[in-house]
């Protein structure tokens, strides 16, 4: 049997919807890891990862509208095609107002991602960084990957090119926060130019956080 999980309300789901549609536009044949504790869910999926560069997670936080306890890692498509039915089940008319329940694939997928968890506390704030720039650096990474890979390359090709491209520093004055840091913060829609985004140190971690969400990342060469 598939594992409920109670988002409070249509927007909710929305969110949550979104989340994984430009996880999965960024990573088609990709993963999503719920972790459900009491009444919150961490949403992580894994925009940067492999080729020898950085694990780079993108998260987000929804409350549920009932407890739950849940870790299980499932493909992102999977998921998608679970929120049509959940939608359709609290339209007017159909179902009374309340709770949105959202039923999780029971076809659990392995990933290697999935087995790194950030830590949750503890983290301590460095600065703040421009939306704009960070615009700007995923966009010129995107096209450098774009232009570097030739005709027919293969997958193991195209990851080597994309770990290299994101695993350099972000800035000079940051060696050890890589430029995945930016991708995934443009990918997930995390950004907005009105407002600056947090950036936090753990030891080997760095995090990104705006209102839209979190970016996490952690060097190969540290995992």
């Amino acid at each position: 049997m598939d594992d409920p999980i109670s988002l409070p309300d249509l927007r909710a789901l929305g969110d949550l919807e979104t989340f994984v549609w430009r996880a999965r536009r960024v990573d088609p044949d990709g993963a999503c890891r719920l972790v459900a504790t009491g009444d919150v869910l961490a949403v992580y999926a894994s925009p940067v990862h492999g080729g020898g560069g950085p694990t780079v997670l993108a998260l987000r936080v929804l409350a549920l509208a009932q407890p739950a306890h849940l870790d299980v890692t499932v493909s992102l498509a999977g998921l998608l095609d679970r929120f049509p039915s959940a939608r359709a089940a609290s339209e007017p008319g159909v179902a009374a107002a309340g709770p949105v329940p959202v039923r999780v694939p029971a076809d659990h997928v392995t990933v290697s991602w999935a087995g790194v968890s950030p830590p949750r506390a503890g983290w301590d704030a460095v600065g703040l960084l421009d939306p704009r720039q960070l615009r700007q650096l995923a966009a010129d990474g995107v096209r450098e990957i774009a232009d570097g890979v030739p005709a027919g390359a293969g997958a193991a090709a195209v990851a080597r090119l994309r770990g290299q491209v994101w695993g350099r520093a972000l800035s000079a004055d940051l060696p050890d926060v890589p430029a995945g840091i930016a991708f995934a913060a443009d990918a997930l829609g995390f950004l907005d130019d009105a407002e600056p985004v947090a950036l936090y140190r753990l030891g080997p971690w760095a995090r990104t956080t705006t209102r839209r969400g979190h970016v996490l990342a952690r060097r190969p060469a540290l995992l």
